[in-house]
């Protein structure tokens, strides 16, 4: 009789958690799929999906790569094409290639890498940051994107959630105690058994379906994955290689400076040239002094 009573109440447990995360699973699907259409229907602007995969300087680099204005090499170094220092070509359509070839020439002669300008430049800094909010400003007409529920749902609900998992703890454990230590007799109570085990182990399973239901409908960022899944028309137009020097080049901010300004100089906490030297003449001082003790000592003389 007891293995009846826990077989119906586990299956019945068992029902009511597994309801509740098909609940979840139907309404995290359903909102995902309506998030996911409003972004497929979004029609950006390649520098705006660009910048959304933080790619919008490498595209603006890639661009005047194209056109003529400039050449990266290899190692990441950015240098003016002929056509690039000529002040009489008109700079490219797009605002943003314009700004970093303006940047670039304020580096000329010397070699730049567009790291350098995206990060150190304060005047790209200034106009990018105005095109940002420009870009962002131009998007009043898109449909707001509803967001997928969080764990952020207020003291009452977390409160009654806890209270929920204690419960079910608690009866897993009591159920689990009373089904091994009431032996079953006959047919009938072994198939009822064998159905409350079930229900215990579906139970003891709850937490990794919940956590596979949030994993499978998670929609945390769909305008970058939107945007990450074209490339901009400039990068595309590269091959391999120039594609790895531009973001080779974007990447690296130490190594290609251009000419160095006011706010290029080292600060007075980080070790210069004049440092290194005096600690280079310190060793080979300490060097020539080891040197000189180890002759006096196979001469038998007293060092110093």
């Amino acid at each position: 009789m007891l293995q009846l009573v826990l077989a119906a109440s586990t299956f019945t447990v068992a029902a009511a958690v597994y309801a509740v995360i098909g609940l979840r699973w139907w309404r995290r699907a359903r909102l995902r799929r309506t998030v996911l259409g409003l972004v497929a229907g979004l029609d950006l602007e390649p520098y705006h999906a660009a910048a959304l995969s933080f790619e919008e300087s490498e595209a603006a680099a890639a661009e005047l790569l194209l056109g003529g204005y400039l050449d990266i090499d290899a190692e990441g170094a950015a240098r003016l094409t002929e056509e690039g220092r000529d002040p009489g070509r008109p700079p490219p359509a797009h605002p943003l290639p314009a700004a970093l070839l303006d940047a670039v020439r304020r580096y000329d002669p010397e070699p730049v890498s567009i790291g350098r300008v995206v990060r150190y430049d304060t005047e790209y800094l200034t106009w990018h940051w105005a095109y940002a909010r420009e870009r962002e400003a131009s998007l009043p007409h898109v449909p707001r994107i509803p967001r997928t529920p969080t764990h952020d749902r207020g003291w009452l609900l977390d409160c009654c959630g806890c209270v929920a998992v204690v419960l079910l703890l608690s009866f897993w454990c009591v159920a689990g105690v009373l089904l091994v230590l009431a032996p079953p007799h006959g047919l009938r109570e072994w198939v009822a058994s064998a159905v409350a085990a079930a229900g215990l182990a579906a139970l003891g399973l709850a937490e990794g379906a919940d956590r596979a239901v949030r994993a499978r409908t998670a929609c945390e960022d769909p305008l970058g994955d939107h945007a990450r899944r074209r490339s901009h028309p400039a990068l595309a137009a590269l091959d391999e290689q120039r594609r790895l020097d531009v973001r080779r080049s974007a990447d690296d901010d130490r190594r290609w400076r251009g000419v160095v300004s006011a706010d290029d100089e080292p600060d007075d906490d980080e070790p210069t040239d004049e440092d290194d030297d005096w600690w280079d003449a310190y060793h080979y001082r300490a060097a020539d002094e080891d040197d000189e003790g180890e002759t006096d000592r196979s001469d038998g003389k007293p060092r110093g």
